[in-house]
């Protein structure tokens, strides 16, 4: 972004620097002709009068003089040529040829008329500038003067003053790049600060602020709002921390409790209760497991993951057995294809209750007399435990939201629940890096997936 801003304020700096610069750099070069065609028009005036007096009296000797020491004086060339285009009197004795472009120029000056001196697109192009014009005696033309200086001086003022505003040019463009450089930074500190203070929150760190006291007002009123929301966000994750809290400490005290009144009560009951005593002791210590996974996430705002090597398929199995007298009080049974093991390294506690809240999920929606089928398999390096209906499912464009919370199908009726139970498996499978699924098979049904990570599996 910060190149982007620099780009976009630098670019037309840089434009309008160079026209100008470009712009003054001609005007400049245009106006050092003009004076020297100026200060030759003014030359050739002069000489047009001395070339008029010694035409007339067809004596060249006094016109010669003036040109040789005008010459020696100024380093200019002075030429007359008489009606015939042949050189009359010079400055310089060895002239005899001149070149074609001159040559046009004099025999248009002889013909009466001025020739304009070449206006070159580019002073340095040119070593000489010669203008000739002609002389008049009584209305006839009756010879041409032509002055050649040579261009070197002026060539080098117009380099000297190129070279002076191309050095302005480049200190103004770098002042430029400076400047804008410099507004760029104050501009986008404040956007830089906000993006570290986001990624230091999703890293944990709810009390990352942002100062307000830079920038322009408008980040400041955006840095102001970011700081409100990020103190609105601590206070609530605060409230529901301390709610988990207290609410896992409290129902340890009642759960052990409950385990110490089933301990109690086993002594009484005769051996062929002893396999659904120790299936009710076995939920308990679930369950104590879970509040010890609660406190952690409320203490430390991520789970305690235990990670370690669980066999998927014996898990799916047990929460199978668990929820078989429930799922038979509504006429539902459960098939659990027998697969070989499917190891994976994972929080065992994360991974059960997240499958308890999909089983229930099935449970709810499936109709009496049908079969829920659960199983286990490998795809790839990863784990999968699959959980399948042959409920009511849902049409395609809803099954995204189906992990949404407290989000219901509009065809759930009367069928109890608040629409959180894919919610939280989604997010217990998110903290130890897996995934849930959902989809919708063709012949009906729900079919949720519960995908362990890569690597995680072995």
């Amino acid at each position: 972004m910060r190149t982007r801003l620099v780009i976009v304020f630098l670019v037309p700096v840089i434009a309008i620097l160079l026209s100008l610069a470009g712009a003054t750099g001609w005007s400049a070069a245009r106006s050092i002709q003009q004076a020297l065609y100026t200060e030759q028009l003014g030359d050739l005036g002069y000489f047009v009068s001395s070339a008029r007096q010694a035409l007339r009296s067809g004596s060249e000797t006094v016109i010669e003089g003036e040109a040789q020491r005008f010459q020696e004086v100024y380093g200019i060339d002075v030429t007359v040529f008489d009606l015939s285009g042949g050189v009359w009197a010079s400055s310089d004795p060895d002239r005899e040829v001149l070149p074609d472009e001159d040559a046009e120029r004099v025999q248009l000056a002889l013909s009466g008329r001025r020739a304009e001196a070449p206006d070159p697109p580019f002073p340095w192009i040119i070593s000489d500038a010669a203008s000739v014009e002609p002389v008049f005696d009584d209305g006839d033309v009756i010879g041409a003067v032509m002055i050649t200086a040579d261009v070197a001086a002026p060539r080098a003022e117009i380099f000297r003053q190129l070279l002076v505003l191309s050095a302005v040019a480049v200190v103004s463009i770098a002042l430029g790049v400076l400047l804008v450089v410099q507004l760029a930074r104050w501009v986008l500190s404040p956007v830089r600060r906000l993006d570290d203070a986001m990624i230091a929150i999703e890293r944990g760190e709810m009390h990352a602020r942002v100062a307000e006291d830079t920038g322009p007002p408008e980040l400041r009123r955006m840095t102001r709002v970011f700081n409100g929301m990020a103190e609105e966000i601590e206070r609530v994750l605060t409230r529901q921390q301390e709610f988990a809290m207290n609410a896992s400490h409290e129902l340890r005290n009642p759960l052990n409790a409950l385990l110490l009144r089933v301990e109690h009560l086993a002594t009484g009951l005769g051996p062929e209760w002893q396999g659904d005593v120790e299936e009710t002791r076995e939920e308990g210590r679930r369950m104590a497991r879970i509040l010890e996974t609660l406190l952690g996430l409320a203490r430390r705002d991520r789970a305690d993951s235990m990670f370690s090597a669980v066999d998927l398929s014996a898990l799916a199995a047990d929460r199978v057995d668990a929820w078989r007298d429930v799922a038979a009080q509504r006429g539902i049974g459960f098939e659990a294809p027998a697969e070989g093991a499917v190891m994976s390294v994972t929080d065992r506690t994360i991974v059960e209750s997240a499958l308890d809240a999909v089983i229930d999920n099935a449970v709810k929606f499936s109709p009496g007399g049908s079969m829920i089928d659960v199983g286990a398999r490998r795809d790839g390096e990863a784990g999968v435990i699959e959980v399948r209906d042959h409920g009511p499912g849902l049409p395609p464009d809803q099954v995204d939201s189906a992990t949404g919370r407290f989000w219901r199908s509009a065809d759930s009726g009367e069928v109890p629940g608040t629409g959180l139970g894919l919610a939280i498996a989604t997010d217990l499978l998110t903290s130890i890096g897996g995934e849930l699924s959902v989809s919708s098979p063709d012949d009906g049904g729900l079919l949720i997936a519960l995908r362990l990570p890569d690597g995680a599996s072995g």
